[in-house]
């Protein structure tokens, strides 16, 4: 069965660090895609998330348990590819019927042979695309709708649900993995690139300040989380988080914070971005933007130092009790 891979290229589109390359590749100016996108960037506009959610099986059932739980039992519609919007407890047996997604279970069950030795293939893919807190809620979903409508339509079902109960808007999304063509969707790390920066150009045209760079054009050193804790952190119910908190704090006591391996890695990403930056500065002034190469210069030198996770609760730690200690001296 045919496969559709979304694959643009392993290079984002503000790839700062290929802008301090020496030699023919080495760059002397900038499209006017790139300057907005520096500019955005320099400015901090807020950013936009599109996250694969990874909690939950792949069977019919599972999926079943996922449609209800974005529609809260049967409170919140869900709203459909083709403009329908389900409301009431038990309509995502509908949706799984009309998609037909119990053949695609049975084909999956037939064909045993072709994935004994790896997973079984996604009937679905589960999205997420959320804001900040503070951005209009209807826009993030209109936003969200139009580019479904641009990526999906007429190849891939899907379905969405707006959420509300948390301070950042966010809308939840199903994609049926397997076309009306019989193509099948796989995700790769450029296709939620791509994703991110297309959301992101909906919400401007929408009005709404969005942008979509990669963390470490920011000099964020975050990696990302795993669905499951990264809820749990927002509901402050993290046990994976709370474990490494206590380690850190463990280690904190006795005056000996481990140091991870990565952080040389860390460190060499810093500079190669740092250059780059750099670099951007020289090409602006080149270019008769003086403003803005100052506002990359001091945009590089205000970026957070390059810190690992357990460098970042080690700092949390400390705030807090330097805080605690501000508060009531009784505390030492």
């Amino acid at each position: 069965m045919p496969t559709r891979l979304i694959d643009l290229g392993a290079r984002p589109l503000l790839d700062i660090a290929s802008y301090a390359r020496r030699g023919p590749v080495r760059r002397d100016h900038l499209s006017h895609d790139e300057t907005e996108l520096i500019e955005r960037t320099v400015r901090r506009t807020p950013e936009v998330m599109v996250k694969v959610l990874s909690r939950g099986g792949q069977d019919l059932k599972a999926i079943g348990r996922h449609l209800g739980y974005l529609n809260r039992g049967g409170e919140v519609d869900i709203e459909t590819d083709d403009g329908q919007r389900l409301s009431g407890k038990g309509v995502e047996n509908e949706l799984l019927e009309d998609w037909d997604l119990d053949l695609e279970e049975h084909r999956r069950k037939v064909d045993l042979e072709s994935w004994s030795t790896r997973s079984p293939p996604k009937l679905a893919h589960k999205l997420m695309f959320s804001m900040p807190a503070g951005t209009p809620r209807d826009k993030v979903l209109a936003a969200v709708k139009n580019f479904a409508r641009e990526e999906f339509a007429l190849k891939h079902r899907y379905a969405m649900v707006l959420h509300t109960d948390e301070p950042h808007p966010h809308v939840h999304m199903i994609v049926k993995a397997m076309s009306e063509q019989g193509v099948r969707l796989n995700i790769r790390k450029a296709t939620l690139r791509e994703w991110r920066q297309e959301f992101a150009r909906h919400l401007r045209a929408l009005g709404v300040a969005a942008n979509a760079t990669d963390r470490g054009v920011r000099g964020e050193n975050r990696s990302p989380k795993r669905d499951g804790i990264y809820r749990a952190e927002l509901r402050g119910e993290s046990r994976h988080t709370r474990t490494r908190a206590e380690a850190v704090a463990a280690e904190l006591l006795k005056g000996d914070l481990r140091i991870e391996t990565g952080k040389a890695r860390l460190l060499e990403t810093r500079r190669a971005v740092e250059r780059g930056w750099w670099a951007v500065s020289d090409i602006l002034v080149a270019d008769g933007r003086p403003e803005l190469a100052a506002q990359v210069r001091g945009f590089s030198a205000h970026m957070p130092p390059p810190r690992t996770g357990r460098e970042l609760i080690a700092e949390a730690l400390r705030h807090t009790r330097e805080v605690r200690t501000r508060d009531d001296p009784a505390v030492r």
